[in-house]
């Protein structure tokens, strides 16, 4: 925990749409008054038919049941292009930047709305009906944006699935949701290479019980594809043939709006369901009052449209607001080291979004890549994906922000629908590696392993107390798992995964995962998945995975391995693990070290003593605490000895 705080530059507390008093007057009131606070807020999207009702939630013990604004209809695509067309037609609503820096192209809302109307009216052509599940796998082209809104105009619920994931993962998502559907591209491109994602869901249709029903191909750069007849069509030539006009269908506040799949500790990947209003609602309060949004910002988030930070803060929160929103296509590092810098002198970037594990990789390069730029142009930083650590916020400060831009180091999940601990830039003294403080009508409570809720300053388990407009309603198909996973482990509260601090000034210090989900890269892996596909592998008889701090990744993926009675441990085979995992889930999976292991430590109950696994990868051995439990103490020694991580004499 580091003792540096800065300021609120004086500047940033009177532009500001909150300053110190007024986060605090606001926050104070969304807590007494939810129903009055929301009822206000939910003003700032344009309803069909006006709500009367504004919360309707309970956490109770078998009746976990979330509602906001239930008896209002909208259409979130309405919301974000259509009613802007009046005032700002002709403002640009994406810049799209291109892998390639010689490709790049600002679309305008009445552009958008043209784009997004063919879209939906080549869904309807194929099928899609409201209520259909339908799988995008694209690369970060305009046509994602186009497809994920075009859903949403005609009731339809979208699953994006993260282009770097493999054909087997894309199968499950596709068989968990039913979907007849899949939106992709002939190919990707990131950082120069291409990417077969029409080959994956040619691939991942063989795998799906019952097939895909229809295929729709976007092309984004001309490479050689098999088209099946009566199942694959080109966008391009279907779209030829659709109107530019595509009317909203009237949706409920509660009807779905997406699903995205998130790494659970079970191994199977839980389908999160968010809705139509209170999502919107949500995410264009947050996105107007953390990055400070004011008309005329150049904003860029670097996520992909596959993570939930993409569909909040991508597209859905800055266009609710009629913002202009920066889409890229390319990686931090192509063609050149300085690419993040260099695209931000080149649009004119005002506030930029990115992830730790990007600060980390670019800070390793040194500061001439940063400073041979000018970034003159940004005023906000901001952090998402996993707790920064000091030593990278404090590079980001300086470096990268020229010490004059506040940083936001935003705390939320995939189920959380948007940001519910940050600071607001023009109220919020900053600490480097704190997230600081809860957003309106957020709840907050450390309460330790029995569930006693913690006064004052403290250690423990986070948990969010009252329900938010955001918040993910159930798992799709299984809200028994919903309740099982967020409900169950402290009664009447969301339980968040998290570990977190909270010291003497309130401001909140996450800790990191305390159930069995890593943070690779700001992404979430349940080591459950990653263990299964070990095990897959015929070599492999046992298989337990751990995360442990990694200088870029923030935890690396560390795999325990046991194999097969007369199987040798060699660099081939681990290898081929490492190439195994990444078939089976994505390159995004790949254990960066494994440790052949004749034994696991079990307890006599046979449970894998996790705790101890965890400590040895972490190279913290000396403090393992008692072994005498387990069945076999002496493959602790085996471990210790043959550690991969080894920083310390063992």
């Amino acid at each position: 925990m580091t003792d540096t705080i800065h300021d609120v530059p004086a500047a940033w507390a009177k532009k500001a749409w909150a300053n110190d008093a007024k986060y605090k007057k606001m926050y104070a009131a969304s807590i007494k008054d939810p129903d009055k606070f929301w009822a206000e807020q939910g003003k700032r999207i344009d309803w069909f038919k006006p709500f009367t009702k504004v919360k309707n939630a309970s956490y109770k013990p078998g009746k976990v049941a979330i509602k906001w604004y239930e008896d209002g209809t909208t259409n979130v695509a309405y919301n974000c292009v259509d009613r802007h067309l009046a005032t700002r037609a002709k403002q640009t609503a994406i810049i799209w930047e291109g892998d390639d820096p010689s490709e790049s192209k600002k679309i305008s809302y009445g552009q958008l709305y043209t784009e997004v109307c063919k879209f939906a009216n080549v869904l309807k052509a194929n099928g899609v009906k409201k209520g259909d599940r339908v799988t995008i796998y694209l690369p970060m082209i305009p046509e994602a944006a186009y497809a994920m809104l075009a859903c949403a105009r005609i009731g339809a619920i979208h699953s994006v699935v993260f282009g770097g994931f493999s054909p087997d993962s894309l199968a499950s998502r596709i068989e968990d949701s039913d979907s007849k559907i899949v939106i992709t591209a002939d190919e990707g491109l990131r950082g120069g290479r291409s990417v077969p994602l029409k080959k994956n869901v040619d691939a991942a249709d063989a795998k799906v019980k019952g097939g895909i029903g229809k295929v729709v191909v976007v092309k984004r750069t001309g490479g050689n594809v098999s088209m099946q007849e009566g199942r694959d069509v080109w966008y391009h030539d279907e779209a030829a043939k659709a109107s530019g006009h595509c009317p909203p269908v009237e949706m409920k506040a509660e009807d779905p709006l997406f699903l995205l799949y998130t790494s659970g500790s079970t191994g199977k990947p839980k389908g999160v369901l968010h809705t139509t209003a209170g999502y919107l609602v949500y995410t264009a309060i947050t996105h107007q009052y953390v990055f400070d949004y004011h008309d005329g910002d150049i904003y860029w988030c670097t996520a992909d449209v596959g993570w939930v930070t993409g569909h909040s803060y991508i597209l859905y929160g800055p266009l609710a607001n009629g913002a202009t929103t920066l889409m890229f296509e390319g990686i931090p590092t192509y063609p050149t080291i300085s690419r993040f810098w260099e695209v931000i002198d080149k649009h004119k970037v005002n506030t930029f979004y990115t992830a730790p594990t990007a600060i980390r990789s670019l800070m390793g390069a040194g500061e001439e890549p940063v400073t041979r730029t000018k970034r003159k142009s940004l005023r906000l930083l901001g952090s998402v994906g996993e707790p920064i650590n000091p030593e990278a916020w404090e590079w980001y400060h300086r470096v990268v922000g020229d010490r004059r831009c506040p940083i936001v180091d935003t705390w939320w999940q995939t189920e959380t629908g948007g940001i519910l601990i940050t600071p607001l830039p023009g109220a919020t003294k900053l600490k480097p590696g704190s997230a600081t403080r809860p957003f309106f009508g957020v709840r907050p409570e450390i309460v330790d392993a029995e569930g006693k809720v913690l006064e004052g300053a403290c250690e423990g388990n986070l948990v969010i107390a009252e329900s938010w407009p955001g918040q993910m309603r159930t798992v799709y198909g299984d809200h028994k798992r919903f309740e099982e996973t967020y409900f169950a482990t402290y009664p009447n509260k969301y339980f968040t995964g998290d570990g977190c601090r909270r010291d003497a000034d309130g401001y909140y210090w996450i800790t990191g995962r305390v159930d069995d989900v890593i943070n690779v890269s700001g992404h979430r892996m349940g080591t459950a998945e990653v263990e299964s596909a070990l095990v897959a592998h015929p070599s492999v008889s046992e298989a337990a995975v751990v995360g442990y701090p990694h200088d870029i990744k923030g935890q690396g993926i560390y795999a325990y391995v046991t194999l097969m009675t007369g199987e040798k441990p060699s660099e081939t085979l681990r290898k081929d693990l490492v190439a195994y995992v990444r078939k089976e889930i994505g390159p995004i999976a790949s254990p960066d070290l494994i440790q052949f292991a004749p034994g696991l430590p079990k307890t006599r109950s046979g449970k894998i003593m996790r705790r101890i696994l965890r400590k040895i990868a972490e190279d913290e051995f000396g403090a393992l605490g008692d072994t005498s439990t387990l069945a076999d103490p002496a493959v602790v020694d085996d471990l210790i000895e043959n550690r991969q991580n080894k920083r310390k004499a063992g």
